[in-house]
Protein backbone atom coordinates (compact mmCIF):
# COMPACT_ATOMS: atom_id res chain seq x y z
CA UNK A 1 0.00 0.00 0.00
CA UNK A 2 1.69 3.00 -1.13
CA UNK A 3 0.82 6.54 -0.43
CA UNK A 4 -0.18 8.44 -3.40
CA UNK A 5 -1.16 11.98 -3.32
CA UNK A 6 -3.15 13.54 -5.93
CA UNK A 7 -3.30 17.19 -6.74
CA UNK A 8 -6.74 17.48 -5.25
CA UNK A 9 -5.70 15.92 -2.02
CA UNK A 10 -2.81 18.35 -1.74
CA UNK A 11 -5.16 21.28 -1.79
CA UNK A 12 -7.16 19.85 1.03
CA UNK A 13 -4.10 19.63 3.23
CA UNK A 14 -3.16 23.23 2.63
CA UNK A 15 -6.49 24.64 3.02
CA UNK A 16 -7.10 28.11 4.47
CA UNK A 17 -9.86 28.20 6.95
CA UNK A 18 -10.71 31.80 7.90
CA UNK A 19 -12.65 31.03 11.04
CA UNK A 20 -9.68 29.06 12.38
CA UNK A 21 -7.34 31.92 11.53
CA UNK A 22 -9.61 34.43 13.25
CA UNK A 23 -9.98 32.13 16.27
CA UNK A 24 -6.21 31.68 16.43
CA UNK A 25 -5.67 35.42 16.16
CA UNK A 26 -8.20 36.08 18.90
CA UNK A 27 -6.56 33.43 21.11
CA UNK A 28 -3.16 34.98 20.46
CA UNK A 29 -4.48 38.44 21.34
CA UNK A 30 -6.08 37.13 24.52
CA UNK A 31 -2.83 35.40 25.54
CA UNK A 32 -0.92 38.58 24.72
CA UNK A 33 -3.37 40.64 26.80
CA UNK A 34 -3.17 38.21 29.71
CA UNK A 35 0.63 38.34 29.45
CA UNK A 36 0.58 42.15 29.30
CA UNK A 37 -1.77 42.50 32.28
CA UNK A 38 -0.55 39.76 34.56
CA UNK A 39 3.04 39.10 33.61
CA UNK A 40 4.58 42.01 31.74
CA UNK A 41 3.97 44.72 34.37
CA UNK A 42 5.16 42.63 37.36
CA UNK A 43 8.16 41.32 35.43
CA UNK A 44 9.04 44.82 34.26
CA UNK A 45 8.54 46.10 37.81
CA UNK A 46 10.87 43.38 39.16
CA UNK A 47 13.39 44.13 36.41
CA UNK A 48 13.21 47.88 37.15
CA UNK A 49 13.63 47.24 40.89
CA UNK A 50 16.59 45.01 40.15
CA UNK A 51 18.05 47.66 37.88
CA UNK A 52 17.66 50.30 40.60
CA UNK A 53 19.09 47.96 43.25
CA UNK A 54 22.07 47.16 41.03
CA UNK A 55 22.51 50.87 40.34
CA UNK A 56 22.43 51.62 44.06
CA UNK A 57 24.87 48.82 44.78
CA UNK A 58 27.18 50.07 42.03
CA UNK A 59 26.98 53.60 43.47
CA UNK A 60 27.60 52.24 46.97
CA UNK A 61 30.56 50.24 45.64
CA UNK A 62 31.95 53.32 43.88
CA UNK A 63 31.44 55.38 47.05
CA UNK A 64 33.11 52.68 49.12
CA UNK A 65 36.00 52.53 46.66
CA UNK A 66 36.31 56.34 46.71
CA UNK A 67 36.22 56.27 50.54
CA UNK A 68 38.84 53.52 50.56
CA UNK A 69 41.04 55.56 48.23
CA UNK A 70 40.56 58.63 50.43
CA UNK A 71 41.45 56.59 53.53
CA UNK A 72 44.45 55.12 51.73
CA UNK A 73 45.60 58.62 50.80
CA UNK A 74 44.94 59.84 54.35
CA UNK A 75 46.85 56.92 55.85
CA UNK A 76 49.72 57.45 53.42
CA UNK A 77 49.81 61.14 54.42
CA UNK A 78 49.70 60.23 58.12
CA UNK A 79 52.47 57.68 57.58
CA UNK A 80 54.57 60.29 55.79
CA UNK A 81 53.91 62.80 58.58
CA UNK A 82 54.77 60.15 61.19
CA UNK A 83 58.04 59.41 59.41
CA UNK A 84 58.84 63.12 59.25
CA UNK A 85 57.98 63.53 62.93
CA UNK A 86 60.12 60.53 63.82
CA UNK A 87 62.99 61.97 61.79
CA UNK A 88 62.55 65.32 63.58
CA UNK A 89 62.50 63.59 66.97
CA UNK A 90 65.65 61.67 66.12
CA UNK A 91 67.27 64.83 64.80
CA UNK A 92 66.30 66.75 67.94
CA UNK A 93 67.60 63.92 70.14
CA UNK A 94 70.89 63.86 68.24
CA UNK A 95 71.12 67.65 68.55
CA UNK A 96 70.37 67.52 72.29
CA UNK A 97 72.91 64.73 72.70
CA UNK A 98 75.50 66.81 70.85
CA UNK A 99 74.70 69.84 72.98
CA UNK A 100 74.90 67.71 76.13
CA UNK A 101 78.19 66.26 74.91
CA UNK A 102 79.56 69.77 74.36
CA UNK A 103 78.26 70.84 77.76
CA UNK A 104 79.91 67.84 79.46
CA UNK A 105 83.16 68.53 77.64
CA UNK A 106 83.01 72.21 78.59
CA UNK A 107 82.29 71.30 82.23
CA UNK A 108 85.15 68.80 82.22
CA UNK A 109 87.48 71.38 80.69
CA UNK A 110 86.36 73.97 83.25
CA UNK A 111 86.83 71.46 86.05
CA UNK A 112 90.29 70.57 84.73
CA UNK A 113 91.15 74.27 84.46
CA UNK A 114 89.90 74.82 88.03
CA UNK A 115 91.91 71.84 89.25
CA UNK A 116 94.97 73.12 87.41
CA UNK A 117 94.47 76.59 88.88
CA UNK A 118 94.08 75.14 92.38
CA UNK A 119 97.14 72.98 91.83
CA UNK A 120 99.12 76.00 90.61
CA UNK A 121 97.89 78.02 93.60
CA UNK A 122 98.80 75.15 95.90
CA UNK A 123 102.21 74.87 94.26
CA UNK A 124 102.68 78.63 94.58
CA UNK A 125 101.64 78.50 98.22
CA UNK A 126 103.98 75.58 98.90
CA UNK A 127 106.71 77.43 97.02
CA UNK A 128 106.17 80.52 99.19
CA UNK A 129 106.15 78.35 102.33
CA UNK A 130 109.37 76.70 101.20
CA UNK A 131 110.91 80.08 100.42
CA UNK A 132 109.82 81.41 103.81
CA UNK A 133 111.22 78.32 105.53
CA UNK A 134 114.46 78.71 103.61
CA UNK A 135 114.52 82.41 104.53
CA UNK A 136 113.95 81.49 108.17
CA UNK A 137 116.71 78.91 108.02
CA UNK A 138 119.01 81.36 106.24
CA UNK A 139 118.20 84.01 108.79
CA UNK A 140 118.99 81.58 111.58
CA UNK A 141 122.25 80.72 109.87
CA UNK A 142 123.02 84.39 109.32
CA UNK A 143 122.26 85.15 112.96
CA UNK A 144 124.54 82.41 114.12
CA UNK A 145 127.21 83.54 111.72
CA UNK A 146 126.85 87.15 112.69
CA UNK A 147 126.90 86.28 116.39
CA UNK A 148 130.09 84.45 115.90
CA UNK A 149 131.48 87.24 113.82
CA UNK A 150 130.45 89.96 116.15
CA UNK A 151 130.65 87.80 119.20
CA UNK A 152 128.08 89.71 120.77
CA UNK A 153 124.40 89.18 120.97
CA UNK A 154 122.13 91.18 118.75
CA UNK A 155 118.62 91.99 119.83
CA UNK A 156 115.81 90.19 118.19
CA UNK A 157 114.44 93.30 116.42
CA UNK A 158 117.91 94.18 115.13
CA UNK A 159 118.32 90.60 114.04
CA UNK A 160 115.05 90.58 112.11
CA UNK A 161 115.92 93.88 110.43
CA UNK A 162 119.29 92.50 109.36
CA UNK A 163 117.66 89.30 108.11
CA UNK A 164 115.03 91.14 106.13
CA UNK A 165 117.67 93.36 104.60
CA UNK A 166 119.77 90.32 103.72
CA UNK A 167 116.80 88.48 102.24
CA UNK A 168 115.78 91.53 100.23
CA UNK A 169 119.30 91.75 98.83
CA UNK A 170 119.42 88.03 98.10
CA UNK A 171 115.90 88.13 96.60
CA UNK A 172 116.89 90.99 94.24
CA UNK A 173 119.92 89.15 92.95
Amino acid sequence: MGITLLAGDTLQLVNINFPTIIFTLINTLIILLIYKIFLHKPVMKILEERKQKIGEEMKAAEDAQAAAEAMKTEYAEKLRESKEEAAQIVSAAVKRAGERENQIIAEAQQEAADMKKKAEESIELEKKKAINEIKDQISDIVIMASEKVCEKEISKTDNEALINKFIAEVGNE
